[in-house]
């Protein structure tokens, strides 16, 4: 059978004990496996390594087309945060790939890998939260009207779908809740003759459309699940109470987590940028680009 396959493959013997927080026990219910092996080795994050291989064409896609310019960076590790308010910008980019930890704070990226090596030294693992930011996204991408067509729909779709994801917000999100109305939206008011939102509390989408701000939206990566200190399990072989299969782990693949993000985040708004404009060369998207963008009533 397929777990015969895999195990040959692997030259490892089978996986009886579920390891707690990943696919391994409900994968094996699911397909009526007797062992966790062809179930941990499909549902590994190695595969998102396709994922951001196609995530860097739609990147290069988008600049070309429109500008657009997508980035990620790490805003919050092991509980600890980085600097409210710290919006990266596309010139960012070298200083956040030079971090350990892509934080563009130098204070509290010193304090996250200090509880990274605390966490390895106790045996421990750790989550945290990426935000991803799009700048010169073109205002009307997506849509007010079909629901599966929100552009934030969308990227909180893509987002959840990356392995160790647990949450995600878009802007303020969740701080928002418990905001006053009049203090949680971004007002619009007249610069330089162009039309602008005083602040980014709604990250760049209004009514499942872009607004042509900043868009950011930020997803919650839950610690890695194999933990060096092992959890207690049951092994499926016995029925008697077992501690969880341990193999190698790394403390927190956070950073790691933003290059998937950024990706994901890269291909939902090529496919939004293509349902807009259309077009079968890059020239004759981007000539559409430009034409909606001059043509635009109110900018």
């Amino acid at each position: 059978g397929l777990g015969e396959v895999v195990l040959l493959h692997a030259g490892q013997v089978g996986v009886t004990r579920p390891r707690p927080g990943h696919a391994d026990l409900a994968g094996m219910q699911k397909y009526d496996f007797a062992e966790a092996r062809p179930i941990l080795e499909r549902a590994s994050a190695r595969e998102t390594a396709a994922r951001v291989a196609l995530g860097r064409v739609a990147t290069n896609f988008l600049s070309q087309v429109a500008g657009i310019e997508v980035l990620s960076h790490v805003v919050e590790l092991g509980g600890v945060p980085a600097p409210a308010g710290s919006v990266p910008v596309p010139g960012d980019v070298p200083r956040l790939d030079e971090d350990p930890v892509r934080c563009l704070d130098p204070d509290a990226s010193a304090a996250m890998v200090a509880r990274i090596d605390q966490a390895h030294e106790d045996g421990d693992t750790l989550g945290g939260v990426v935000e991803v930011v799009v700048h010169n996204l073109p205002p009307g991408l997506g849509s007010h009207v079909h629901w599966d067509r929100r552009l934030d729909s969308r990227l909180a779709g893509a987002l959840m779908g990356i392995q160790a994801i647990k949450g995600v917000e878009v802007g303020d999100g969740f701080e928002l809740a418990a905001t006053p109305g009049s203090l949680a939206h971004d007002e619009i008011v007249t610069t330089d003759g162009l039309l602008r939102r005083v602040t980014g509390r709604s990250g760049g989408t209004e009514g499942g459309m872009s607004t042509g701000e900043v868009l950011r939206v930020r997803a919650a990566m839950k610690p890695i699940a194999t933990v060096p200190r092992a959890l207690r399990t049951v092994d499926v072989a016995t029925g008697e109470p077992a501690v969880a299969h341990h193999q190698r782990s790394d403390v927190c693949a956070v950073p790691a987590a933003g290059i998937v993000a950024e990706a994901m985040v890269a291909l939902v708004i090529a496919d939004a940028v293509l349902e807009k404009f259309g077009g079968d060369s890059l020239g004759e998207t981007r000539r559409n680009v430009e034409s909606y963008l001059a043509a635009l009533r109110f900018v």
